[in-house]
């Protein structure tokens, strides 16, 4: 099984089914259920298609939600209730019953969390970053080994110490930004949208 097949997990009729990595990834790929899982991992107890349609409608076209549209709710409804909430159901994301018109979070969405954090267009992603730090504290560490002035009155215990605070302070960052502002489900927006 190729790394891209391994399986995520997700329970169904109380058999254990597989999400592999390109359901998974396929799954997000489309804003609307994007959208969807971070309306849903705001409402403690599900919502209705309805209003849900209005959130989706209102997050996609960037207005508030008194501002949508007929036509753009209509839109938004019809594709999920068809196409996206069935999707969604069947791997276990979502329980949609579409005779209630009620969705709310299924017990394979915890399994997607590793691939819900969203990096927006201005941000650097932390896999970028990490590198540069690490450059950046080599350069230190190079400049107070070879002498340089201003580098050289330090020991190499003050070095160290640096380094491991530098990394220490940019891993809480990340930790809090990822779990606060770039992670579906956290308060307002959804990540891409704004």
């Amino acid at each position: 099984m190729s790394a891209s097949q391994q399986p995520v997990g997700r329970q169904q009729d109380g058999d254990t089914d597989e999400i592999s990595h390109d359901e998974c990834f396929e799954l997000l790929s489309n804003h609307r259920r994007r959208f969807t899982l971070h309306h849903l991992r705001q409402a403690e107890n599900g919502t209705d298609l309805g209003e849900l349609a209005e959130q989706v409608a209102a997050w996609e076209n960037e207005v508030p939600l008194e501002e949508i549209s007929y036509d753009q709710r209509k839109r938004v409804y019809t594709s999920l209730q068809q196409v996206h909430l069935p999707r969604m159901d069947d791997m276990g994301v979502v329980e949609f019953d579409d005779r209630e018109g009620t969705v709310t979070m299924g017990p394979a969405a915890e399994e997607l969390d590793i691939y819900m954090e969203v990096v927006s267009g201005k941000d650097v992603p932390w896999g970028y970053f990490y590198p540069g730090l690490a450059a950046v504290n080599f350069a230190v560490v190079g400049l107070a080994a070879g002498g340089v002035p201003g580098f050289d009155a330090f020991s190499g215990l003050g070095v160290a110490v640096f380094v491991a605070t530098t990394f220490l302070v940019a891993s809480l960052a990340h930790l809090y930004v990822a779990r606060t502002e770039m992670r579906l489900g956290s308060d307002g927006d959804p990540p891409e949208v704004g």
